[in-house]
């Protein structure tokens, strides 16, 4: 597969999606090549930021203890791989119209947020604004990687409407993750 196909992944249901489903790419090996070095990126970068801009970046973000918050939030980020393969399976396989194997889920649980954690690079530049317009946008390209994927992935019906309810569903669960993820960041 190369990275043209891999930027097409959020914008169609057929590019890309069937080949990455033929790979069978084992869950172990995706959480250990893709999950694992990716989720390591926004701690990472949230450190940098922390330590490097200080309270230039928000008020008070130099006191913060960052190993202590980016060490809780990598551990976090890969503990929500796994609870996010799982709930895209059952959500899934709770439509009657929809249904996805456990391998297929995991791998949209691994693909879906590729964006927020590349958006992690745009720490480099100390600017709220330009942060979390990043991550809106990043956010926007998830859930296109999460509704095409389970346009691509799924076995089903018809009825487009079943693939958008699942996936305001899943992207609610994991919108609701990842606030409680950042509000992790902001407690301490």
């Amino acid at each position: 597969m190369n990275a043209t196909t891999l930027f097409r992944l959020p914008f169609s249901r057929t590019a890309g999606w069937k080949e990455l489903q033929q790979r069978r790419i084992p869950i172990p090996a995706l959480a250990w090549l893709v999950v694992l070095p990716m989720s390591l990126l926004p701690p990472l970068m949230l450190y940098y930021a922390g330590t490097h801009y200080g309270d230039d970046f928000v008020a008070g973000f130099a006191e913060r203890p960052w190993r202590f918050i980016t060490t809780i939030l990598f551990l976090a980020e890969l503990l929500t791989f796994f609870v996010m393969g799982w709930l895209i399976h059952a959500v899934v396989n709770g439509q009657e119209e929809l249904s996805i194997d456990y391998h297929d889920a995991y791998l949209l649980a691994a693909m879906a947020p590729l964006p927020l954690w590349s958006a992690s690079l745009v720490l480099f530049i100390p600017s709220l604004l330009l942060n979390a317009l990043a991550v809106l946008v990043a956010l926007g390209i998830s859930c296109s990687l999460i509704y095409h994927g389970l346009q691509g992935l799924c076995r089903r019906g018809d009825d487009d409407m079943v693939a958008q309810s699942a996936t305001y569903t899943i992207m609610a669960a994991g919108v609701l993750a990842w606030g409680v993820l950042m509000a992790m960041v902001w407690a301490y």
